[in-house]
Parts: structure tokens; C-alpha cells; sequence
């Protein structure tokens, strides 16, 4: 699949780190650090503006070693960039530490994962068929 994209950062063009990764690291494109202070959010700038084709979205996902290392994760996770739009990616990251943490420019701070999407259609019925699990939810199948 190719996306076209407008770089308008100071960085390289995200990739993917390893061959068989799912997400390409994306990094902050700031003029000065931000500091997030715990439970502090803010839209943090890439730089990059997208073309993504139709019948796909990008999904914005945390790093795992991010969120383990300083308690950093995308607020709306995933995010889903859709396909007509074309303004500057953003990401929404959260401070859940219970420290500051210090966002760097160039700082990989997110990944991005291209998806093929369907769109549904929606047929309004009166009943829904049954299953095991009928309306059980929230932990309702255990834990072990």
C-alpha cells in the first residue's frame, strides 16, 4: 500500500524499526521540550500530513516502552487518522506517572498502524440472535 506523505519536520520519514513491525515510531517535531506534568495531557505536533488511500485509516498507538519507562500513553487509543483528512498528525499523549517527564524533540513518541477498514451498514431488528455468552460482559467470562 503507499501513502503519500508531506514532511514538514526536521526528522526522517517514520519507519518501521524491524521487519515484521505493525507500527511505524513516529517523533515530536517541537521547537522547544514539553514538560507534562502527572495526569497533564497535550497535542504534540509531528510534522507530517498524510494521504491516506480510501478503505484505510492510520491507527496512532502508545510505545510500549514509553508507557513502561515514564508512564506515557496516547490518550485515545488508538487514534484513527481517517482517510480524507489532511491537516498535521497529532498525538494526544497523557503523563500517568506520578512524575514530570520531559518531551524531547525528535522523541519517538507514538506508532503508527495502517488498516484496511469496512464501513457497515446498519439494519435496525427487533431481536438479536442468541449465544452462549448472551449479554454478559466487563469480566464476565473470569479471569483463569
Amino acid at each position: 500500500m503507499q501513502v503519500n506523505i508531506i514532511n514538514k519536520s526536521k526528522h526522517a520519514l517514520p519507519n518501521y524499526e524491524t521487519t515484521m513491525s505493525a507500527g511505524m515510531d513516529v517523533r515530536a517535531n517541537l521547537t522547544e521540550p514539553i514538560r507534562l506534568k502527572p495526569m497533564e495531557r497535550a497535542l504534540i505536533k509531528t510534522g507530517l500530513f498524510l494521504e491516506i488511500p480510501e478503505g484505510y485509516e492510520c491507527q496512532v498507538r502508545p510505545r510500549s516502552g514509553l508507557a513502561l519507562k515514564k508512564g506515557l500513553t496516547v490518550l485515545n487509543t488508538p487514534g484513527t487518522i481517517d482517510a480524507d483528512y489532511r491537516g498535521e498528525v497529532g498525538v494526544i499523549l497523557v503523563n500517568l506517572s506520578s512524575e514530570e517527564v520531559l518531551i524531547e524533540d525528535g522523541e519517538r513518541i507514538a506508532q503508527l498502524v495502517f488498516a484496511q477498514i469496512v464501513q457497515a451498514n446498519l439494519q435496525e431488528t427487533e431481536t438479536l440472535t442468541t449465544t452462549e455468552r448472551g449479554a454478559g460482559g466487563f469480566g464476565s467470562t473470569g479471569t483463569k
